[in-house]
Order: structure tokens, then sequence, then C-alpha cells
């Protein structure tokens, strides 16, 4: 059975995750890193893909990016990994595949979802355990919302612009909201819509995409429709 193709609609924010072949590590020292952020910012430029949210951990990568048209997301990996895969196999004299098979993606409702889907890429160390906040990793776009450097990778969204007048109104409005954090019910909901390919985001969004895109975007409520009653 052919696999089904990727859900990518050009103009929406989409929530990608790529991990490392049987949790491989997929960075082992800053190099990497720099390394591979380098290459996606030169293929983000060249395939016309917006980033507006990152993080790089040892065992996989989150990005949150809005493409220009529907082959932008594909090319923009597939070139990363080009580079990416070979640096690294010679580097550490291994061979063979990198990633656990291809990306998984999913279609965000910005409206709703765009600046959840930040904080939960951003809090990810945290919820791993590798940090105790945030600001404090290295390899995230966390610190250039929070104004504490510009990342030239990111491509701040419109509604991020929307939480202030200022620089400072709209760092002190990010980090206050990510100072909540997210509940894990809506991890969780992210995750399993990334693994099986449907849209994350309201019903009316999610039917709004079925009519554009003539595909289904979310998965069929299970179990027979509710019967009739006979008139009387």
């Amino acid at each position: 059975m052919a696999r089904l193709a990727r859900l990518v609609v050009p103009h929406h924010a989409h929530y990608l995750l790529q991990q490392g072949h049987d949790q491989t590590l997929i960075f082992r020292e800053a190099a990497d890193y720099v390394a591979f952020l380098d290459w996606l910012r030169d293929a983000a430029r060249q395939f016309k893909v917006a980033i507006h949210a990152y993080v790089l951990m040892p065992t996989q990568l989150q990005l949150l990016a809005t493409p220009s048209d529907a082959d932008g997301l594909s090319r923009m990996m597939q070139w990363v990994g080009r580079h990416y895969v070979p640096y690294f196999n010679h580097k550490y004299q291994r061979s063979g595949t990198l990633w656990q098979g291809r990306f998984k993606a999913t279609v965000v409702d910005a409206d709703h979802y765009l600046l959840m889907c930040c904080h939960c890429i951003e809090l990810s160390p945290v919820r791993e355990n590798l940090v105790a906040h945030p600001d404090d990793y290295l390899w995230s776009s966390y610190p250039h919302h929070a104004g504490t450097k510009s990342d030239p990778l990111i491509s701040d969204h419109v509604l991020y612009w929307a939480l202030g007048n200022t620089p400072f109104q709209r760092e002190a409005a990010y980090k206050m909201q990510i100072e909540h954090g997210v509940p894990e019910k809506d991890v969780q909901a992210l995750m399993e819509a990334t693994t099986k390919g449907w849209a994350f985001g309201s019903e009316s969004f999610k039917a709004g995409l079925e009519k554009l895109t003539r595909r289904r975007v979310q998965q069929v409520k299970r179990g027979r429709p509710p019967r009739q009653h006979e008139k009387s």
C-alpha cells in the first residue's frame, strides 16, 4: 500500500518533527548544532520557508515553519540532510541512515495554536530534563523570542508581533506566556496529530482545510452514525 502523501498547505504554519534512527544521537557536540543551523538557514532561504521556532536536541529536532509552496518543506529538509548526514557520518566514522524515516509534520491552526506550538518546542529541553529553564538551552529559538539574542534563522510570525508594540513588550509578554508552560494534554494532542499526519486545530479549521485540499485532514470518528428516530 502506497503511503499517504504528507499534508502540506502553502502559507500555513507546520510543526515538524525529525528523530534519529533508533534514538541515535544526531548532534554530539556544539559544532554539529552550528553546522546544522547554518545549512538550515541556507535551505530555508533557498526554498522560501519561514522558520518561526526551533529546537535541536541530541536525538531529535523540531521546527515550526511556513512554506511558500507545497514542495518547500520537503526540499528544505532533503537539502539539509544531503549536507548534514555526510558531514556527520564522516566526522564520526559511521555509515548509513541518520533519520528515523521521513520527517513528520502537521498543519497548525495558527490563530489558535501557533504560539502554543512555539512554547511546546522551546520547552522541550525542560521536559527532557536537559535544562531547568528554556533560557539555559543554547540550541533553540527561545533566546530570540525572549530578547536575549537575535537569531537570523527566525522569521517572526505576525502573531508574535501582535504581542506588543515594542520589542520589550513582545519579549515580556512571550516570557510570561512560556512561564505558564503547556498542558500535557496539549503536548500529547500535538504529538498525536504529527505522528498520524492529521491537521492540528479547531474543527472549523480542519473543515476549511478539507475544502481547500479536497482530502481528509482528521481521523474519522469510529462507530456507526446515530440512528434517527422514526416519525410516530
